[in-house]
């Protein structure tokens, strides 16, 4: 099917764009549906599932839960104040060591 292009004006060049456009996604939706098929019959020929070979969320990550960590310092001059060595430094750590303390000074 070829079609003489030279012929065609800007409005059927744009809808002529279009169609082809739309039909290579088309062309390209099949061959995903394909290589899908295909890749599912090779599992299932070797006695396995999806879920054991790809994780059970499909392209979803699972995501640790932000669990707290045991502080590691405490201010000597208020005990609740504890920072667990990770962040930013609080603002009691840096003075403790600027007055001289050592990180060893302030470990739990």
């Amino acid at each position: 099917m070829a079609v003489d292009i030279k012929n065609l004006n800007h409005n059927q060049l744009n809808e002529l764009i279009t169609k082809a456009q739309q039909r290579q996604n088309e062309l390209r939706k099949e061959k995903v549906v394909k290589l899908r098929e295909k890749i599912h019959a090779l599992i299932k020929a070797e006695g396995y599932v999806f879920e054991d070979i790809f994780g059970h969320g499909r392209g979803v990550k699972t995501r640790r839960s932000g669990g707290t960590v045991a502080p590691k310092y405490r201010n000597p001059a208020d005990p609740e104040q504890t920072w667990s060595g990770r962040g930013k430094r609080p603002r009691w750590f840096n003075d403790a060591l600027k007055a001289g303390k050592k990180e060893k000074d302030l470990a739990i």
